[in-house]
C-alpha cells in the first residue's frame, strides 16, 4: 500500500524521458563530431600496427602436416 504515487511519479517521469526531445544544436554537434575525427588523425585503429607478416611466413607451421608424421609412426 501507499506505493501508487511513488508509481506514478516513476510513469510521469518515464513518459517525460521518452516524448521530451530537447532543442539539439545540429551546427554544434556537427562541429564537435567534425573536430573530433580530424583530431584523431586516421580513422584505422590498426595503422600503427607493425608489420608481421615476415614473422608469419618465418614462424608458420602448418599443424596438419605433424599429425599426419605422428599417425604415421604409430602404425
Amino acid at each position: 500500500m501507499g506505493r501508487g504515487r511513488a508509481k506514478a511519479k516513476q510513469i510521469k517521469v518515464a513518459r517525460k524521458l521518452k516524448y521530451y526531445s530537447p532543442d539539439t544544436d545540429l551546427n554544434r554537434l556537427q562541429q564537435e563530431l567534425g573536430s573530433e575525427s580530424q583530431a584523431s588523425g586516421s580513422s584505422d585503429p590498426y595503422d600503427n600496427e607493425p608489420d608481421y607478416s615476415d614473422y608469419a611466413d618465418k614462424y608458420n607451421v602448418d599443424d596438419d602436416d605433424e599429425e599426419d608424421d605422428y599417425t604415421q609412426r604409430e602404425s
